[in-house]
């Protein structure tokens, strides 16, 4: 089963839900922000999409951060404001299958997809 990682209430994440009801493709979703990104979950999601397109920066969580916090950004100290601030994780993130996890949505993303 597909698993959509969301932000419930992000407008591209209602749109990636709703596409995927459209296609009757079943799948379960996570909510980052009530169900929690542990550190396990977000090295399954690192091991599957690279941690620079993983980080969200058009979030308003980022453009918060001080500049020196995103001038000096390394893997280590991302991964921890990634677990202290999920919303920094890019979303919806769609897990297709053990290997890939989907990043983002636009309307025809999920066509490919059958249900």
């Amino acid at each position: 089963m597909l698993t959509l990682y969301i932000i419930n209430t992000c407008d591209t994440c209602r749109k990636a839900r709703n596409a995927l009801e459209e296609k009757g493709i079943p799948f379960k979703t996570h909510d980052l922000r009530k169900d929690g990104l542990s550190a396990g979950l977000l090295e399954h999601i690192l091991e599957r999409v690279p941690l620079l397109e993983a980080l969200n920066k058009r979030s308003k969580t980022w453009r918060d951060l001080p500049q020196e916090e995103k001038d000096s950004l390394d893997a280590t100290s991302a991964r921890r404001l990634l677990l202290e601030q999920p919303t920094l994780l890019k979303r919806p993130l769609l897990e297709v299958d053990n290997d890939t996890i989907l990043v983002g949505y636009r309307d025809g993303d999920y066509d490919s997809l059958s249900g």
